[in-house]
């Protein structure tokens, strides 16, 4: 019997690798290539593919006021709000996915790395510009750590195959181990922690 797999998207990490230096937004057609691509790899030959499950927070849709210029921000009306519902939207609709979604939160605002660039080599005062809301995603690597308890747990696959770059998830890939699992790791050529490598049968 062919071995099962899951695969397991940190959608994050993932859609950031896939924008590259060109910082194109990805779309279902990249993120569907970067499965065909993962499951064409060699350790991979043979597996079957269960389930694709995407994890990411919808974009945040409400407001948020400049300290310094008192500038209301309208998050809903980006065009990085739209590109982002859509993609998950139209996953969701894709064949043997299933969206897992968080939630992204707005706790203040902080000076931008190209601000921080910029007052390092020329030191002045702070405008208006040089912040950016400070938000925090919540809830995505719990339920990426539920999910592989539980498809552990029930035996539903024979493996995980896990895209992410996060070191966070090495309790979960250690129980999903010990339960008999194999795990597979798609750091997408990303630098990873030694442990994150550690904890994983095979590094794609």
């Amino acid at each position: 019997m062919a071995e099962k797999a899951a695969l397991l998207i940190d959608g994050g990490f993932v859609k950031k690798k896939l924008q590259g230096s060109n910082h194109r937004f990805p779309t279902v057609a990249d993120v569907a290539n970067f499965v065909t691509t993962t499951f064409a790899k060699p350790q991979l030959v043979g597996v079957s593919l269960f389930r694709i499950y995407f994890y990411d927070a919808p974009p945040y849709e409400g407001t948020a006021t400049n300290p310094i210029s008192g500038a209301v921000t309208n998050f809903s009306g980006t065009p990085q709000s739209s590109q982002n519902q859509a993609l998950l939207q139209s996953l969701e609709l894709q064949p043997n996915f299933a969206v897992r979604r968080g939630t992204l939160t707005v706790s203040g605002w902080k000076l931008g790395s190209a601000a921080i660039r910029s007052l390092a080599a020329t030191p002045r005062p702070i405008a208006a510009t040089d912040l950016v809301p400070d938000m925090g995603q919540k809830g995505v690597d719990m339920r990426i750590g539920l999910d592989i308890a539980w498809l552990s747990l029930k035996r539903i696959v024979d493996s995980v195959v896990l895209a992410t770059g996060d070191s966070d998830f090495v309790p979960a890939m250690k129980f999903a181990r010990r339960e008999g699992l194999r795990i597979y790791l798609e750091a997408m050529g990303h630098a990873v922690r030694r442990e994150l490598k550690v904890h994983a049968d095979i590094v794609l």
